[in-house]
Protein backbone atom coordinates (compact mmCIF):
# COMPACT_ATOMS: atom_id res chain seq x y z
CA UNK A 1 0.00 0.00 0.00
CA UNK A 2 1.55 3.22 -0.79
CA UNK A 3 2.04 5.28 2.54
CA UNK A 4 -0.58 8.11 3.60
CA UNK A 5 2.40 11.11 4.37
CA UNK A 6 4.50 12.58 1.67
CA UNK A 7 8.32 12.22 2.12
CA UNK A 8 9.46 14.85 0.46
CA UNK A 9 13.30 13.65 0.20
CA UNK A 10 15.55 15.09 -2.33
CA UNK A 11 16.40 13.51 -5.61
CA UNK A 12 19.89 12.35 -4.57
CA UNK A 13 18.33 10.89 -1.35
CA UNK A 14 15.87 9.02 -3.36
CA UNK A 15 18.44 7.60 -6.08
CA UNK A 16 20.82 6.66 -3.47
CA UNK A 17 17.80 4.83 -1.68
CA UNK A 18 16.80 3.46 -5.17
CA UNK A 19 20.06 2.28 -5.78
CA UNK A 20 20.80 0.20 -2.68
CA UNK A 21 17.15 -1.19 -3.07
CA UNK A 22 18.23 -2.55 -6.39
CA UNK A 23 21.67 -3.73 -4.90
CA UNK A 24 19.60 -5.88 -2.58
CA UNK A 25 17.73 -7.58 -5.32
CA UNK A 26 21.20 -9.13 -6.70
CA UNK A 27 21.58 -10.90 -3.27
CA UNK A 28 18.26 -12.40 -3.73
CA UNK A 29 19.08 -13.39 -7.23
CA UNK A 30 15.92 -11.26 -8.70
CA UNK A 31 18.68 -9.17 -10.96
CA UNK A 32 21.87 -9.76 -12.10
CA UNK A 33 24.94 -7.87 -11.50
CA UNK A 34 25.49 -6.01 -14.59
CA UNK A 35 21.59 -4.95 -14.90
CA UNK A 36 21.84 -3.32 -11.07
CA UNK A 37 24.76 -1.35 -12.23
CA UNK A 38 23.48 -0.51 -15.28
CA UNK A 39 20.56 1.09 -13.33
CA UNK A 40 22.51 2.70 -10.76
CA UNK A 41 24.50 4.47 -13.50
CA UNK A 42 21.18 5.41 -15.32
CA UNK A 43 19.72 6.80 -11.30
CA UNK A 44 23.04 8.88 -11.40
CA UNK A 45 22.81 10.17 -14.76
CA UNK A 46 19.19 11.31 -14.03
CA UNK A 47 20.54 13.09 -10.61
CA UNK A 48 23.18 15.21 -12.50
CA UNK A 49 21.10 16.16 -14.93
CA UNK A 50 18.17 17.10 -12.59
CA UNK A 51 19.72 18.18 -10.01
CA UNK A 52 20.25 16.61 -6.86
CA UNK A 53 18.92 19.18 -4.51
CA UNK A 54 15.51 19.10 -6.01
CA UNK A 55 12.80 17.30 -4.25
CA UNK A 56 11.65 14.55 -6.02
CA UNK A 57 7.75 15.41 -5.97
CA UNK A 58 8.55 19.25 -7.35
CA UNK A 59 9.80 17.16 -10.67
CA UNK A 60 7.18 17.68 -13.21
CA UNK A 61 6.86 15.94 -16.51
CA UNK A 62 8.50 18.91 -18.22
CA UNK A 63 11.10 18.83 -16.12
CA UNK A 64 11.42 15.07 -17.13
CA UNK A 65 11.37 15.70 -20.75
CA UNK A 66 13.83 17.96 -20.27
CA UNK A 67 15.92 15.38 -18.48
CA UNK A 68 15.18 12.80 -21.03
CA UNK A 69 16.41 15.08 -23.67
CA UNK A 70 19.52 16.86 -22.32
CA UNK A 71 19.99 12.63 -22.18
CA UNK A 72 19.53 11.75 -25.57
CA UNK A 73 22.25 14.65 -26.46
CA UNK A 74 24.65 13.68 -23.84
CA UNK A 75 27.96 12.61 -25.89
CA UNK A 76 28.58 9.05 -25.44
CA UNK A 77 32.36 8.22 -24.65
CA UNK A 78 32.05 4.49 -25.80
CA UNK A 79 30.68 5.65 -29.53
CA UNK A 80 33.69 6.29 -32.31
CA UNK A 81 33.19 9.85 -32.80
CA UNK A 82 31.29 10.93 -36.21
CA UNK A 83 29.74 7.33 -35.71
CA UNK A 84 25.75 8.30 -35.53
CA UNK A 85 26.04 11.63 -34.24
CA UNK A 86 27.81 12.84 -30.88
CA UNK A 87 24.66 11.91 -29.40
CA UNK A 88 23.23 8.83 -27.14
CA UNK A 89 22.23 5.89 -29.01
CA UNK A 90 18.17 4.58 -29.95
CA UNK A 91 18.43 1.91 -27.59
CA UNK A 92 20.94 3.67 -24.48
CA UNK A 93 17.85 6.34 -25.16
CA UNK A 94 15.08 3.67 -24.57
CA UNK A 95 16.97 2.04 -21.69
CA UNK A 96 17.71 5.60 -19.87
CA UNK A 97 13.77 6.29 -20.07
CA UNK A 98 12.67 2.91 -18.47
CA UNK A 99 15.46 3.36 -15.75
CA UNK A 100 13.86 6.70 -14.64
CA UNK A 101 10.26 5.09 -15.22
CA UNK A 102 11.15 2.13 -13.25
CA UNK A 103 12.40 4.74 -10.41
CA UNK A 104 9.39 6.92 -10.43
CA UNK A 105 6.98 3.59 -10.28
CA UNK A 106 8.99 2.66 -6.67
CA UNK A 107 8.62 6.36 -5.95
CA UNK A 108 4.71 6.47 -6.11
CA UNK A 109 4.68 3.14 -3.70
CA UNK A 110 7.70 4.68 -1.41
CA UNK A 111 5.75 7.88 -0.76
CA UNK A 112 8.66 10.23 -2.01
CA UNK A 113 6.05 11.67 -4.95
CA UNK A 114 1.85 12.44 -4.96
CA UNK A 115 2.00 11.50 -8.80
CA UNK A 116 4.17 9.91 -11.53
CA UNK A 117 5.16 12.54 -13.56
CA UNK A 118 6.18 9.84 -16.31
CA UNK A 119 2.55 9.99 -16.38
CA UNK A 120 2.53 13.29 -17.87
CA UNK A 121 5.89 13.31 -19.34
CA UNK A 122 5.50 13.91 -23.30
CA UNK A 123 8.43 12.15 -24.38
CA UNK A 124 8.48 9.18 -25.68
CA UNK A 125 11.50 5.85 -26.78
CA UNK A 126 10.46 5.15 -30.59
CA UNK A 127 12.19 2.35 -32.28
CA UNK A 128 14.52 4.30 -34.90
CA UNK A 129 15.42 7.92 -33.35
CA UNK A 130 15.44 7.61 -29.94
CA UNK A 131 13.58 9.41 -28.11
CA UNK A 132 10.93 11.73 -29.43
CA UNK A 133 8.13 14.01 -27.89
CA UNK A 134 4.46 12.83 -28.10
CA UNK A 135 2.04 14.90 -29.94
CA UNK A 136 -0.97 15.30 -27.14
CA UNK A 137 -2.13 18.58 -28.28
CA UNK A 138 -6.11 17.95 -28.71
CA UNK A 139 -7.73 18.65 -32.24
CA UNK A 140 -9.61 21.87 -32.24
CA UNK A 141 -13.27 19.84 -32.06
CA UNK A 142 -11.65 17.72 -28.86
CA UNK A 143 -10.89 21.31 -27.61
CA UNK A 144 -13.67 22.94 -28.27
CA UNK A 145 -16.03 20.00 -26.84
CA UNK A 146 -13.85 20.23 -23.25
CA UNK A 147 -14.46 24.36 -23.29
CA UNK A 148 -17.50 23.44 -23.77
CA UNK A 149 -18.77 20.43 -21.28
CA UNK A 150 -16.71 22.99 -18.78
CA UNK A 151 -18.99 25.71 -19.66
CA UNK A 152 -22.16 24.16 -19.46
CA UNK A 153 -20.92 22.93 -16.08
CA UNK A 154 -20.20 26.17 -14.79
CA UNK A 155 -23.91 27.28 -15.96
CA UNK A 156 -25.26 24.52 -14.10
CA UNK A 157 -27.33 25.63 -10.66
CA UNK A 158 -25.97 24.40 -7.81
CA UNK A 159 -26.23 20.96 -6.43
CA UNK A 160 -28.29 20.44 -3.72
CA UNK A 161 -26.76 16.87 -2.98
CA UNK A 162 -23.69 16.24 -0.65
CA UNK A 163 -21.07 19.29 -0.27
CA UNK A 164 -18.45 16.90 -2.00
CA UNK A 165 -21.39 16.49 -4.86
CA UNK A 166 -20.93 20.90 -5.27
CA UNK A 167 -17.78 21.27 -7.30
CA UNK A 168 -19.39 22.19 -10.76
CA UNK A 169 -18.18 25.87 -10.98
CA UNK A 170 -14.65 24.76 -9.54
CA UNK A 171 -14.12 21.96 -12.36
CA UNK A 172 -15.46 24.36 -14.77
CA UNK A 173 -12.79 26.73 -14.31
CA UNK A 174 -9.76 24.27 -13.87
CA UNK A 175 -10.49 23.06 -17.18
CA UNK A 176 -10.82 26.18 -18.72
CA UNK A 177 -8.32 27.57 -16.89
CA UNK A 178 -5.91 24.90 -18.61
CA UNK A 179 -7.35 25.04 -21.99
CA UNK A 180 -7.29 28.58 -22.48
CA UNK A 181 -4.25 30.02 -20.13
CA UNK A 182 -2.29 26.82 -20.41
CA UNK A 183 -0.57 27.00 -16.67
CA UNK A 184 1.61 24.44 -15.32
CA UNK A 185 -0.38 22.04 -13.10
CA UNK A 186 1.98 22.94 -10.26
CA UNK A 187 1.08 27.02 -10.94
CA UNK A 188 -2.57 26.46 -11.32
CA UNK A 189 -2.56 24.40 -7.96
CA UNK A 190 -0.18 26.99 -6.07
CA UNK A 191 -2.69 29.68 -7.06
CA UNK A 192 -4.26 31.80 -4.41
CA UNK A 193 -7.33 34.16 -4.66
CA UNK A 194 -5.45 37.41 -4.21
CA UNK A 195 -3.65 36.10 -7.62
CA UNK A 196 -6.24 37.75 -9.35
CA UNK A 197 -7.16 40.89 -9.99
CA UNK A 198 -8.72 43.72 -12.34
CA UNK A 199 -7.30 46.46 -14.53
CA UNK A 200 -9.04 48.58 -16.58
CA UNK A 201 -12.07 46.31 -16.21
CA UNK A 202 -9.66 43.47 -17.40
CA UNK A 203 -9.59 40.18 -15.03
CA UNK A 204 -5.71 39.06 -14.69
CA UNK A 205 -3.87 36.02 -13.22
CA UNK A 206 -0.48 36.78 -11.44
CA UNK A 207 0.95 33.67 -12.38
CA UNK A 208 4.00 32.79 -9.93
CA UNK A 209 6.11 30.27 -12.27
CA UNK A 210 9.54 28.41 -12.44
CA UNK A 211 12.72 30.30 -11.46
CA UNK A 212 10.79 32.65 -9.42
CA UNK A 213 9.36 34.38 -12.38
CA UNK A 214 5.99 35.82 -12.15
CA UNK A 215 3.46 37.55 -15.67
CA UNK A 216 0.09 38.84 -15.57
CA UNK A 217 -2.26 36.76 -17.91
CA UNK A 218 -5.62 38.46 -18.80
CA UNK A 219 -8.44 35.88 -19.07
CA UNK A 220 -10.83 35.40 -21.75
CA UNK A 221 -14.22 36.92 -20.84
CA UNK A 222 -15.89 34.08 -20.37
CA UNK A 223 -13.22 32.39 -17.95
CA UNK A 224 -13.22 35.57 -15.90
CA UNK A 225 -17.23 35.24 -15.32
CA UNK A 226 -16.55 31.60 -14.60
CA UNK A 227 -14.05 33.01 -11.81
CA UNK A 228 -16.32 35.49 -10.50
CA UNK A 229 -19.42 32.50 -10.18
CA UNK A 230 -17.05 29.94 -8.32
CA UNK A 231 -15.57 33.18 -5.86
CA UNK A 232 -18.97 34.25 -5.27
CA UNK A 233 -21.16 30.82 -4.62
CA UNK A 234 -18.65 27.81 -5.39
CA UNK A 235 -15.81 28.13 -3.19
CA UNK A 236 -16.05 26.89 0.48
CA UNK A 237 -15.72 29.41 3.31
CA UNK A 238 -12.17 28.70 4.32
CA UNK A 239 -9.16 30.16 5.64
CA UNK A 240 -7.15 28.95 2.98
CA UNK A 241 -5.77 31.59 0.57
CA UNK A 242 -6.10 28.64 -2.15
CA UNK A 243 -8.41 29.56 -5.11
CA UNK A 244 -8.92 25.68 -5.55
CA UNK A 245 -10.34 23.95 -2.55
CA UNK A 246 -11.92 20.50 -2.39
CA UNK A 247 -14.44 20.31 -0.45
CA UNK A 248 -13.10 19.60 2.86
CA UNK A 249 -11.81 23.44 2.35
CA UNK A 250 -8.05 22.33 1.53
CA UNK A 251 -6.01 23.39 -1.43
CA UNK A 252 -6.42 20.94 -4.08
CA UNK A 253 -3.22 18.89 -4.86
CA UNK A 254 -1.52 18.08 -8.19
CA UNK A 255 -2.66 14.77 -8.40
CA UNK A 256 -6.48 16.07 -7.98
CA UNK A 257 -6.43 17.68 -11.24
CA UNK A 258 -6.40 14.87 -13.47
CA UNK A 259 -9.29 13.41 -11.79
CA UNK A 260 -11.25 17.01 -12.54
CA UNK A 261 -10.42 16.83 -16.08
CA UNK A 262 -11.73 13.23 -16.47
CA UNK A 263 -15.14 14.15 -14.66
CA UNK A 264 -15.51 16.70 -17.24
CA UNK A 265 -14.33 14.66 -20.54
CA UNK A 266 -17.25 12.49 -19.13
CA UNK A 267 -19.73 15.12 -20.22
CA UNK A 268 -18.33 16.01 -24.00
CA UNK A 269 -19.78 13.95 -27.05
CA UNK A 270 -18.05 10.25 -27.23
CA UNK A 271 -16.85 11.28 -31.07
CA UNK A 272 -15.53 14.42 -29.86
CA UNK A 273 -13.59 13.22 -26.54
CA UNK A 274 -9.94 12.23 -26.11
CA UNK A 275 -8.47 11.49 -22.89
CA UNK A 276 -5.64 14.27 -21.89
CA UNK A 277 -3.45 15.33 -18.94
CA UNK A 278 -3.11 18.88 -18.03
CA UNK A 279 0.42 18.53 -19.58
CA UNK A 280 -1.73 18.11 -22.58
CA UNK A 281 -3.97 20.84 -21.98
CA UNK A 282 -0.90 23.28 -22.03
CA UNK A 283 0.56 21.47 -25.19
CA UNK A 284 -3.43 22.36 -26.73
CA UNK A 285 -3.42 26.12 -25.75
CA UNK A 286 0.37 26.53 -27.01
CA UNK A 287 -0.64 24.70 -30.52
CA UNK A 288 -4.06 26.87 -30.85
CA UNK A 289 -2.74 29.60 -29.80
CA UNK A 290 0.22 29.58 -32.82
CA UNK A 291 -2.15 27.71 -35.12
CA UNK A 292 -4.25 30.71 -35.40
CA UNK A 293 -1.23 33.17 -36.11
CA UNK A 294 -1.28 34.96 -32.62
CA UNK A 295 2.60 36.55 -31.82
CA UNK A 296 4.93 33.73 -30.80
CA UNK A 297 6.13 35.86 -28.14
CA UNK A 298 2.62 36.87 -26.60
CA UNK A 299 2.27 33.08 -26.63
CA UNK A 300 5.89 32.57 -24.61
CA UNK A 301 4.43 34.93 -22.14
CA UNK A 302 1.13 32.99 -21.97
CA UNK A 303 2.81 30.05 -21.21
CA UNK A 304 5.56 31.78 -19.24
CA UNK A 305 8.68 30.61 -21.07
CA UNK A 306 11.85 32.66 -21.05
CA UNK A 307 12.65 32.14 -24.77
CA UNK A 308 10.88 31.43 -28.32
CA UNK A 309 13.03 27.91 -28.83
CA UNK A 310 11.24 26.40 -26.25
CA UNK A 311 7.99 26.36 -27.99
CA UNK A 312 8.99 24.26 -30.73
CA UNK A 313 8.50 21.02 -27.93
CA UNK A 314 4.51 22.94 -27.48
CA UNK A 315 3.44 23.45 -30.80
CA UNK A 316 2.23 20.34 -32.00
CA UNK A 317 0.62 18.96 -36.05
CA UNK A 318 -3.17 19.76 -36.55
CA UNK A 319 -4.64 17.19 -39.14
CA UNK A 320 -5.67 19.73 -42.21
CA UNK A 321 -3.57 22.81 -40.39
CA UNK A 322 -1.31 23.06 -44.01
CA UNK A 323 -4.08 22.88 -46.37
CA UNK A 324 -6.23 25.70 -44.53
CA UNK A 325 -3.08 27.78 -44.33
CA UNK A 326 -2.85 27.63 -47.99
CA UNK A 327 -6.23 28.19 -48.54
CA UNK A 328 -5.98 31.50 -46.24
CA UNK A 329 -2.62 32.49 -47.79
CA UNK A 330 -1.63 36.25 -46.80
CA UNK A 331 -0.56 36.88 -50.13
CA UNK A 332 -3.88 36.17 -52.04
CA UNK A 333 -5.63 38.37 -49.79
CA UNK A 334 -6.90 41.96 -50.88
CA UNK A 335 -7.83 44.32 -53.47
CA UNK A 336 -5.82 42.06 -55.51
CA UNK A 337 -7.49 38.96 -54.99
CA UNK A 338 -9.56 36.86 -56.98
Amino acid sequence: MRPAELDRVTVAEAADRYVELVRARVLTGALSASTAEVYARDVATLVELAGGGRVLDDLTGEDVDAVLLAFARKPDGRRAAGAGGGGQSASSQARFRRSVSALFKYAVLAGWVQIDPMSVATIRARERGGLRPERRALTREQAQGLVGAARRLGEEPPSGGRRDQRTGLRDALIVLLLTTVGPRVSELVRANVEDFFTNDGVRYWRIFGKGGRTRDVPLPEDVARVLAAYLERGRPESAEKALLLSWRGRRLARGDVQAVIDRVQRRVDPEARRSVTPHGLRHTTATHLLADAVDMDAVRRVLGHSDLSTLGRYRDELPGELEVAMRAHPLLKGPGAG
